[in-house]
């Protein structure tokens, strides 16, 4: 995969006065994940930011959907009965485009799309929103990375205010965090998972933060992952996922990590409010 050149600009991190709620998925709780209606409930309760999870159709188009496969969100099922597992790469984007990913959340969700990237970002930026993208299992989708950053740039998100305040871009996959990070050494990134102790300096030689289940961390791991530097000179952080409930939320929140991803953000936020 060869070097995207694009525009650069000096990386600055927002500061971290307070922990940073982010709605998972936008608000899944209340609106089907990953739609439009999600992230504009999460606008309705007042949460900046917003968590995505960016795949590609058969034909090449970038769409905003968690799963690997349509069945569990949509009715692609009963739209196309002989094509499982139902993957949403064996999937051309106007065949995504007839799919229902609204109705198992409710009624009056019915006939949510599943939106293109685009679509996604012209969402956050009407809403003055943030986001934090993640690149879903890129293994499958080589280039993947490439076509995003090509992308955000297209839709005005590689700007320096967007880079410096408003855009995470995180993965499960290292070599993709590593990818976006040597193409736009700009961008702040995020690996999601929970290394060793011992491997958190190879790390940060790419990420800006280490995002782990909240089961899986204690003070400790947090403070041994703020103890390194990241690629831009400042202290790791950590946004943990996904803490539903307000108790929860305080308790990782007392381990000191900088961000709590939620698919009830507004309970996260209340509870964690002063």
């Amino acid at each position: 995969m060869g070097v995207l050149v694009l525009p650069t600009t000096a990386h600055a991190a927002a500061g971290n006065d307070r922990t940073t709620v982010v709605a998972h998925r936008g608000a899944s709780a209340y609106a089907p994940e990953n739609t439009l209606a999600a992230v504009d409930r999460a606008h309705s309760l007042g949460i900046d930011w917003v968590e995505n999870d960016v795949q590609r159709t058969k034909d090449g188009a970038l769409v905003v959907l968690h799963d690997t496969t349509l069945a569990r969100t949509t009715n692609v099922e009963q739209l196309y009965p002989d094509r499982s597992p139902w993957n949403v790469s064996d999937f051309t984007s106007a065949e995504i485009r007839k799919l229902d990913a609204g109705s198992w959340k409710g009624a009056q969700y019915a006939g949510a799309r599943i939106p293109t990237l685009h679509e996604y970002l012209r969402r956050v930026e009407r809403n003055d929103q943030k986001l934090l993208m993640e690149i879903k299992s890129p293994e499958l989708y080589p280039g993947i990375e490439d076509q995003i950053l090509v992308q955000l740039l297209k839709d005005g998100w590689l700007d320096p205010g967007h880079v410096k305040n408003r855009l995470i871009v995180q993965s499960f996959s290292a070599n993709s965090v590593r990818a976006v990070h040597l193409r736009r050494p700009d961008i702040k990134t995020g690996f999601l998972g929970t290394p060793a102790a011992a491997d958190l300096p190879s790390y940060a030689k790419f990420a800006d933060q280490i995002n782990p289940s909240h089961t899986t961390i204690s003070a400790d791991y947090v403070k041994k992952v703020h103890a390194l530097k990241g690629p831009h000179g400042k202290p790791l952080e950590v946004f943990t996922w996904t803490v539903n409930d307000a108790d929860t939320a305080r308790k990782v929140m007392g381990y000191g990590v900088d961000g709590i991803i939620s698919n009830a953000p507004d309970v996260v936020r209340d509870a964690i409010k002063g």
